[in-house]
């Protein structure tokens, strides 16, 4: 598998930094998990990362690729406005990179972007409570989840500011009857974050589809930031990341390239 990324990143040498050639193998490696997941919405939605050593611009999924489409070497790296920085074949949506511009710009550390539509984070978002400290996963992330309010499809960039006091201090975010939304350091920070706020939401509607009584989780038990998950650390975040990434080299490496 080493070898495998080693030949990968020696092909492409030429076309880009190394530097960027890395975070491409990783965000692509991203999008198959997601893909893997079921983390889709057809051609939509994205994961954005900065270029590490071209910090003004970002690279982007090509609009009209289904996530298991995407390959390192089809990323788009675009510039703030979402426009492709390059040649390139493939069209991207800038609409659609609204949100993670406003991000990546307003948050200085917000070098990767995660949005989804899952249905369970959406079904979350669309009621008035949002998440509530009713299972284990969201015990993990009291206090940590901010929230916006929907103000239509996000197109405006004006909304960008608005986004960034919303977000706050924290690194997830229910988009009111929209979806979730994570941003991390690196790719795995963010994942995890989203990993956590959807697994959430998954418990709690199923939780609630039920139709039985809810057995309450005492303050005591989620109100200390001490007790929040262990996955949240940089080394178990990339443990979990690197993890899923094998699995997806393991179904198909093409990714890489």
């Amino acid at each position: 598998m080493t070898s495998t990324r080693t030949a990968s990143a020696a092909t492409h040498a030429a076309d880009c930094s190394a530097a960027e050639w890395t975070a491409r193998v990783e965000l692509a490696a991203c999008y198959r998990v997601f893909a893997q997941m079921g983390w889709t919405e057809l051609i939509f939605n994205h994961i954005t990362l900065r270029v590490p050593d071209d910090p003004a611009h970002f690279l982007i999924n090509p609009f009209g690729l289904h996530y298991s489409e995407v390959r390192a070497s089809n990323l788009v790296k675009i510039d703030t406005a979402g426009n492709p920085v390059g040649p390139t074949r493939h069209r991207v949506n800038p609409a659609g990179f609204v949100i993670h511009a406003a991000i990546h710009q307003g948050i200085d550390d917000a070098h990767c972007v995660m949005h989804t539509h899952t249905t369970a984070g959406m079904a979350v978002a669309c009621t008035r409570a949002g998440l509530t400290m009713s299972n284990f996963y969201a015990v993990n992330l009291a206090n940590r989840v901010s929230y916006h309010d929907f103000e239509g499809v996000t197109t405006r960039l004006d909304e960008g500011p608005r986004l960034i006091r919303s977000f706050g201090n924290n690194k997830a975010m229910i988009l009111r009857s929209h979806g979730l939304i994570s941003h991390g350091s690196t790719v795995a920070e963010a994942f995890v974050w989203l990993w956590t706020l959807n697994r959430a939401c998954e418990i709690q509607l199923a939780t609630a589809s039920m139709g039985a009584e809810i057995l309450p989780i005492p303050a005591s038990a989620w109100q200390d930031p001490a007790r929040a998950g262990l996955q949240f650390s940089p080394q178990n975040a990339q443990a979990v990341f690197d993890a899923l990434r094998r699995a997806v080299d393991a179904a198909d490496p093409g990714y890489q390239y």
